[in-house]
């Protein structure tokens, strides 16, 4: 267990450093022929029903949406007592805190009209996607206790699970594809919300233990 809670560590600050390395580099470039590339390819081919789904997509992670997600959530756990879970779920919302704080100190432009299609008009800063690490710390947080905990049905568990993981693969591409973000920015996303999924699940373990 003291092995593997090591690699978890290392992993972990393998993570921590790519992302800080990722933000000098959006801090020295803040454009690039990556990101521009990235959005032409996922921008070549588009149409009515496929705007429609990545703006669906991307609904669990406006404002409103997310809080409500949250609080349900975290308010069911707490209703079937467990409360610890409950806690935890709720804690994911720090993630938005955190994303905020560094679009603000980062202060990256949005892509704009001349540079790619803008199918969603969004407002903030850039870098990180919010929407990105939002989904890796909820969505990825409630697949793992539903899977570290089996409390639900095989079926059950599996269904949401799956869902969550859809949701996790599918936002990246919902964000270049409706011109909100660069492919750095959701990079960068991915990264701090994997960090913070990461610490959460180790704290959890942690508290579990002592229990």
């Amino acid at each position: 267990m003291g092995f593997l809670n090591k690699n978890a560590r290392q992993i972990l600050g393998v993570i921590i450093l790519g992302f800080i390395i990722l933000t000098i580099l959006v801090l020295i470039f803040p454009s690039s022929w990556v990101d521009l590339e990235f959005s032409e390819e996922l921008q070549e081919y588009h149409n009515p029903i496929l705007d429609f789904t990545m703006k669906a997509i991307s609904w669990f992670g406006l404002m409103y949406s997310s809080i409500i997600i949250v609080l349900g959530s975290a308010i069911l756990l707490f209703l079937v007592k467990k409360r610890r879970a409950a806690y935890f779920c709720f804690s994911t919302l720090l993630i938005s805190l955190i994303t905020y704080s560094i679009k603000v100190l980062i202060n990256r432009p949005r892509p704009g009209k001349d540079l790619v299609r803008i199918i969603v008009d969004v407002q903030h800063q850039s870098f990180p996607s919010g929407h990105v690490s939002f989904y890796i710390a909820f969505f990825g947080f409630i697949a793992f206790i539903l899977h570290h905990h089996k409390w639900l049905t095989r079926i059950a568990r599996n269904v949401i699970i799956c869902f969550c993981l859809v949701l996790i693969l599918t936002i990246p591409v919902s964000r270049i594809y409706l011109g909100a973000h660069w492919f750095t920015d959701v990079l960068g996303g991915f990264l701090l919300g994997t960090a913070f999924l990461g610490i959460l699940i180790m704290l959890y373990l942690k508290k579990q233990r002592k229990a």
